[in-house]
């Protein structure tokens, strides 16, 4: 079974969160709290969405997605971004995963999304090869890029301040760095 999450699944999914961390060789950089997860999925402003896979028999949570959505400005249109995917090992080649991401894929539908995107690890050919099974492209000619610690403060730093115009601006813009 796929459903949306609720704000009792946080836990459960700052759980497998770490775990996908531990998985892609990377469980220290996976600081986010339960705090900052439900505000996150269930404040009043959510930043993203989470769809949980279950046992059909037992209830037992199997996975998670969790996705934003995102704007093109190619297509004019919004899109969806998958942050993460992940089935526990145990649960792998049921068909969570894909169930998963034909639930997303029924969600990017209904709003109308003309994407949706994700990133994989190079090195993770079993994943890689399971979206390849799907058909899925991979965008070799695009690389993602990161800013973040003090290469992202160094450059805040050197930002001029934003001009809005009066009818328009609000107080805590995020675009204005002042």
């Amino acid at each position: 079974m796929i459903r949306s999450a609720t704000v009792n699944d946080v836990p459960e999914i700052r759980a497998m969160i770490r775990e996908l961390a531990a998985y892609e060789r990377a469980v220290e950089q996976a600081r986010a709290t339960e705090e900052q997860l439900r505000e996150a999925l269930f404040g009043a402003d959510p930043a993203a969405f989470a769809l949980i896979a279950e046992d059909d028999a037992t209830g037992e949570v199997m996975g998670y997605a969790l996705w934003f959505p995102r704007f093109s400005t190619w297509t004019g249109t919004r899109g969806m971004h998958l942050e993460d995917l992940y089935v526990r090992p145990h649960a792998r080649g049921a068909g969570h995963g894909k169930a998963l991401l034909a639930a997303l894929a029924a969600t990017c539908r209904s709003n109308g999304y003309d994407r949706f995107e994700w990133w994989v690890l190079a090195w993770n050919t079993p994943t890689i090869d399971f979206y390849k099974s799907l058909g899925v492209e991979l965008l070799e000619e695009w690389k993602v890029c990161r800013l973040s610690g003090d290469p992202l403060g160094e450059l805040a730093a050197q930002a001029p301040a934003v001009v809005h115009p009066a009818s328009k601006a609000q107080e805590g813009d995020p675009c204005d760095p002042l």
